[in-house]
């Protein structure tokens, strides 16, 4: 006989029976077979329960809100369709979504520290459970269902694709006010030309091509604009849909999956916005003829000025004093593979979170991604040698190839290397720099340097000063932050700063032959610099004006990069010894 307020345990047959001991059961409890006489019924969750599960249903925060029913007013009959259904929920076969860095791998868990998605190897790798707070997905994700994280990521979705529209309005506007301003400049200048002679033809014509060139310029940055809020709003719609679909199928783990993945795709598109919102200042202009012209005609050398008031001024950068940084070599990592054909001259550096570096093998014709902490490498044959590297995506490379007057860009998703499309480019490219969707690019015979769109679009060529001077000599590489370019010229022993217009803002001298350059955190950069006797690499601020050394007495520093995430400093070597070509250098530096 059953003893009062105990719950009985069944044996398979009678669990599993068609109401042979109760013809209505707690459906909770019957899950972990028991089956238990029912005291209530949950509407929300269309579930009978017994007298524990009625009394506690609703201390759960997520279940607060659930609407009971108690003996009286409860349906008397069950749905076994809608019970089987709610076994599935938060079963571990809704988890089909490969890891990123371990593809044969499944993701099955959460760390809350890093907010990262993760397999069983990331857990035993980089995640143990005594460093970070990691929690099996099935186990956390079953109130994901209807809840209010899933209405609140639907909610910072429909956000930022309103802020996508909203910045793309606003900047429409303002270009449309600059580019009528700019037509009513066009005016002006014609009626001001037709009261003076035909001497003033030339001049006319160069004011007018430098108005039309802001309206292109306006006109590029709005095109640039709308696709990236365009393609922004894509992404963010297509998560939307797949959150809504997921959770209209109750797959708990893979709405969880999507949840996390949205949530990383809300902070990647607001740190876009910001960047769209930051890009420069428009402009709004009139037309100021010369007065001088107009009394001395024949002294004159300007037609007049355009004089731009600025619509929407973003702030200056602020440039830091250095701070004090504390380096220490962490390992060295020898590059060279059984497939390569003579030793490595490793030429670029780019770096991926969390442990990946791309190098650019000049003298084996290749591409190396090389994980730091395993040591293996993949490769990627080339058919000519390659200089410098950048990243453009979570998943693309750059690569400037100056034997055959191209960039060429390389897919390094799913842990492979793939050739994409080459850009092709007027002469022979070296260094090279992503930053806010336009490369930097330098260029030697003719020494200059070009802003390109990434699909390969001119934007801007730098060669001369305003006084007609040649502006580089031998510009192998460059960096880049959102307000500045940074260009490290070999012959001229000096780093060249310029704005994104093109303008030179500074330079910084007194080197010996500057090489890699990388820009840091704090929006100062490093130089390495081989003088003769002793081979150094520096720190220098922004404005140029001040510098100390970070590293020193290194053996023909060439490449450099830092990886903030990791807090990483990696340099290759272009010495005489043979051995230290094929190493590349990694620093941990804070």
């Amino acid at each position: 006989m059953a003893v009062p307020g105990k719950k009985v345990l069944l044996n398979s047959s009678l669990s599993q029976g068609s109401g042979e001991d109760f013809e209505v059961f707690c459906q909770p409890c019957d899950r972990d077979d028991l089956r238990l006489p029912v005291a209530g019924y949950c509407v929300d969750c269309e579930e009978h329960l017994c007298d524990s599960c009625f009394n506690t249903h609703r201390r759960p925060k997520p279940l607060q809100h659930h609407k009971l029913l108690d003996k009286d007013n409860m349906p008397h009959t069950q749905n076994l369709s809608t019970m089987s259904s709610s076994t599935n929920v938060g079963q571990t076969g809704d988890l089909t979504s490969p890891c990123s860095k371990h593809t044969k791998e499944v993701i099955k868990f959460y760390c809350h520290d890093h907010k990262a998605l993760l397999c069983s190897v990331c857990v035993t790798l980089d995640h143990t459970r005594t460093s970070c707070q990691v929690d099996n997905i099935p186990d956390i994700s079953g109130y994901t269902i209807d809840s209010i994280q899933f209405k609140d990521t639907l909610k910072e979705l429909d956000k930022m694709t309103e802020k996508c529209h909203e910045i793309t309005v606003d900047l429409r506007q303002m270009v449309a006010k600059s580019n009528t301003s700019l037509t009513n400049v066009l005016a002006e200048i014609k009626q001001f030309r037709d009261e003076i002679n035909h001497r003033l033809d030339e001049l006319e014509k160069e004011t007018s091509d430098a108005a039309n060139a802001l309206k292109q310029e306006n006109d590029t940055r709005l095109k640039t604009t709308e696709e990236t809020c365009d393609n922004v709003s894509k992404a963010l719609k297509a998560s939307s849909d797949m959150i809504e679909e997921v959770n209209t199928t109750k797959k708990a783990d893979r709405l969880f999956t999507e949840l996390k993945n949205a949530e990383q795709l809300i902070r990647d598109s607001e740190k876009r916005m910001l960047q769209v919102k930051s890009t420069g200042a428009t402009k709004e202009y009139t037309f100021d003829p010369s007065q001088a012209i107009q009394s001395l005609l024949q002294n004159e050398k300007s037609l007049g000025t355009l004089t731009a008031k600025i619509q929407k001024q973003p702030s200056p950068p602020s440039v830091k004093a250095l701070k004090s940084r504390i380096i220490s070599h962490h390992k060295n990592l020898c590059v060279k593979t059984l497939s390569d054909k003579t030793d490595c001259f490793i030429t670029g550096i780019a770096a991926s979170f969390p442990n990946q570096v791309f190098l650019a093998d000049y003298n084996n014709y290749s591409i190396k991604m090389v994980d730091i902490n395993s040591e293996a490498i993949q490769q990627l044959n080339l058919d000519s040698y390659p200089w410098d590297i950048t990243t453009t995506t979570r998943d693309e490379l750059a690569v400037t190839m100056p034997g055959n007057h191209t960039i060429q860009l390389i897919s390094y998703s799913s842990n492979r290397l793939s050739k994409k499309n080459t850009l092709k480019v007027d002469g022979l490219c070296y260094g090279i720099s992503n930053c806010q969707g336009k490369f930097a690019v330098t260029f030697q015979r003719p020494a200059k340097l070009q802003i390109i769109g990434l699909k390969g679009t001119v934007l801007t060529t730098v060669i001369t000063n305003s006084n007609g001077e040649n502006m580089f000599s031998n510009p192998e590489y460059v960096t880049t932050n959102s307000n500045a370019i940074y260009v490290s010229d070999y012959a001229m022993q000096t780093v060249i700063w310029l704005n994104w217009q093109g303008e030179v803002m500074g330079s910084y001298g007194g080197m010996g032959a500057p090489q890699g350059i990388a820009m840091l955190d704090d929006g100062s950069f490093c130089v390495s610099d081989m003088q003769t006797g002793k081979c150094n690499i520096l720190n220098v601020t922004g404005d140029c004006k001040e510098s100390t050394t970070v590293l020193k007495d290194l053996d023909s520093p060439m490449a450099i990069c830092r990886c903030d995430a990791t807090k990483t400093f990696q340099v290759s070597n272009h010495s005489d010894d043979k051995k230290e070509m094929n190493i590349i250098q990694i620093y941990e530096m804070s």
